[in-house]
C-alpha cells in the first residue's frame, strides 16, 4: 500500500514538472513575440511607435482573454468528463471552434472598418492614429486565428501532449520574430509588417497542433452541431480565470495609459509600454505554471484524489514563489539595462520614468504570481463561483481602484505602486478561497 502511494506521489510531481515545464516554456515563446515587437518597432518608429503599441494592446489581451476563456474551459471541461468517462466530453472541441469563429469575425468587421476610432478611444492623439490604424486593421482581421490557436493548443495539452502544445506555441513565436525582422527592415514595411508577422504567427501554431489532432493518439473529437449556449458558459465558467489573467493585462494597460497620459503625456506612455511589455513575459512564466498544472488538476479531481491535488497545487505555489523571487532580483539588479533595450533613441526622461517603474512594479508579482495559480486552481477544480470573484477582484477591481486613488496621492509613483497593492489585496482572498477549497476535497 505505502510503496503504491509512493509511487503515485513520485508519478504527480513527475507529470508536474513536464507538463509545467514545457507550458512555461511555451508560455514564454509566447510573450517573447511581444518584446519583439516592442523591440523592432522602437528601432523603426522609436517612442511614438512604442505608444501606439502600448495603446493597443489591451485589443491583444481582449482577442486572446476570449480565446483563452473558450479554449482552456472547454478543454478542462473535456478532460474532466474524460476522467469520468462520460460521452459529453466530445462535444466541447466543437463548440469552441464554432464561438471563435464567431466572436473572432466580430473583431476582423471592427478592424477592417473602424480602425481610426478604436485607436482614438484607447487615447490616440492624431500622429498616434496615423501610427496605429494599419497595425490594428491587418492584427484584428486575424482575430478567429488568434482564437483558434489557443483553443487547439488547450485541447492538445489536455490531451496528454504538452510537449507538442509548447513545440506549437515555440514555433509560433519564432516564426513571427523572424519574420518581424524580415517585414520591418529588409521589405521596409515598418509597423503594417509588424501586424503581418504577428497576424500569421497562430496559423503555423494551429498548423503544428494539427499534427496531433489528425493522429491515431488523439481523442479529441470535433462533431458537426448546432452551436450550445449552454456548453459554452459550461466552459466560461471553468475559463474565467484564463480570461482574467490574460484580460487583466490589458485592463491594466489601458487604465495605466489614461492615468499617465494627463501625468506626463507621451513620454510616459511610452515608459509604461516598455515595463507593460516586460511584465507579459513575468506574467507568462505564472500562466504557465497555472495552464500546465491544470490539465493534472482536472484530471486527478475527476477521479476524486484529492491528495494528488494537494500536491499538485503544493508544487505549483513552491515553483510559484521561486519564479517570482528570480523575477524581482533580476529587475531590480538590472532595470537600466532592461529599459535601454527598448529605448533607440536614447530619450532620458523615458528612460528614468521607465527604470523606476520596472523597480517598484515588478514587486508586485511576488502576490501576482500565487493569484494566476490560485485562479487556475480554483478552475480547474470546479470551484468557478471563487475563481470568478478572485478573477474580477484582480483583474478590474481592485487595480482599476487602487491605481485611480495612489496616482491621485503620489503621482507616477503611486500608478507603478498599483499593482503590487492591488495583487496583495487579491492574495489575501486568494488564501481564503483555497483553505475553503481544500477543506471541501478534504471533507468528499
Amino acid at each position: 500500500m505505502t510503496s503504491t502511494a509512493s509511487a503515485k506521489k513520485d508519478s504527480a510531481g513527475g507529470l508536474f514538472a513536464r507538463y509545467v515545464s514545457q507550458n512555461i516554456l511555451g508560455m514564454l515563446g509566447l510573450s517573447a513575440y511581444v518584446l519583439a515587437d516592442t523591440f523592432f518597432i522602437s528601432l523603426a518608429q522609436g517612442a511614438d511607435g512604442i505608444t501606439a503599441l502600448n495603446l493597443v494592446l489591451p485589443l491583444y489581451s481582449l482577442i486572446f482573454a476570449i480565446g483563452s476563456m473558450i479554449g482552456v474551459g472547454s478543454a478542462t471541461r473535456f478532460k474532466i468528463y474524460r476522467a469520468r468517462g462520460d460521452q459529453e466530453a466530445d462535444y466541447y472541441f466543437s463548440n469552441a471552434i464554432i464561438f471563435a469563429v464567431i466572436f473572432g469575425l466580430i473583431f476582423s468587421l471592427a478592424g477592417l472598418f473602424f480602425p481610426g476610432p478604436i485607436v482614438r478611444l484607447l487615447g490616440g492623439t492624431e500622429n498616434i492614429v496615423a501610427i496605429g490604424i494599419p497595425y490594428t486593421r491587418i492584427f484584428m482581421l486575424f482575430g478567429p486565428f488568434f482564437m483558434m490557436n489557443y483553443i487547439c493548443n488547450a485541447f492538445v495539452r489536455n490531451d496528454g501532449n504538452p510537449s507538442l502544445a509548447m513545440t506549437a506555441t515555440f514555433s509560433s513565436s519564432i516564426f513571427n520574430i523572424v519574420m518581424d525582422y524580415v517585414l520591418m527592415f529588409p521589405l521596409k514595411m515598418g509597423m503594417p509588417g509588424a501586424a503581418l508577422a504577428t497576424a500569421f504567427s497562430p496559423i503555423v501554431g494551429i498548423g503544428i497542433c494539427c499534427i496531433h489532432l489528425f493522429s491515431k493518439k488523439n481523442s479529441v473529437r470535433f462533431r458537426l452541431q448546432l452551436p450550445s449556449l449552454r456548453r459554452l458558459g459550461r466552459a466560461c465558467q471553468l475559463g474565467v480565470a484564463a480570461f482574467m489573467g490574460e484580460i487583466s493585462s490589458g485592463v491594466t494597460t489601458m487604465v495605466f495609459n489614461f492615468l499617465i497620459l494627463g501625468l506626463t503625456g507621451n513620454t510616459g506612455i511610452a515608459a509604461y509600454g516598455v515595463v507593460a511589455n516586460v511584465a507579459l513575459v513575468a506574467t507568462a512564466v505564472f500562466n504557465g505554471i497555472s495552464q500546465g498544472s491544470q490539465p493534472l488538476l482536472s484530471d486527478y479531481y475527476g477521479k476524486n484524489d484529492g491528495k494528488s491535488v494537494q500536491k499538485i497545487l503544493r508544487l505549483s505555489i513552491i515553483t510559484g514563489i521561486a519564479a517570482a523571487v528570480l523575477i524581482i532580483l533580476v529587475t531590480n539588479l538590472i532595470p537600466d539595462v532592461i529599459v535601454a533595450v527598448f529605448n533607440s533613441e536614447n530619450n532620458s526622461e523615458m528612460a528614468s520614468y521607465a527604470v523606476f517603474g520596472v523597480q517598484l512594479y515588478f514587486t508586485g508579482f511576488l502576490f501576482a504570481g500565487f493569484n494566476i495559480i490560485g485562479t487556475g486552481f480554483l478552475s480547474a477544480t470546479e470551484s468557478a463561483a471563487w475563481a470568478f470573484i478572485t478573477s474580477v477582484l484582480r483583474g478590474f477591481v481592485a487595480i482599476s481602484l487602487c491605481a485611480l486613488l495612489l496616482s491621485a496621492l503620489f503621482g507616477m509613483t503611486g500608478v507603478w505602486l498599483a499593482f503590487p497593492v492591488a495583487e496583495f489585496i487579491t492574495a489575501v482572498l486568494m488564501v481564503i478561497a483555497i483553505a475553503q477549497n481544500v477543506r471541501k476535497m478534504r471533507i468528499k
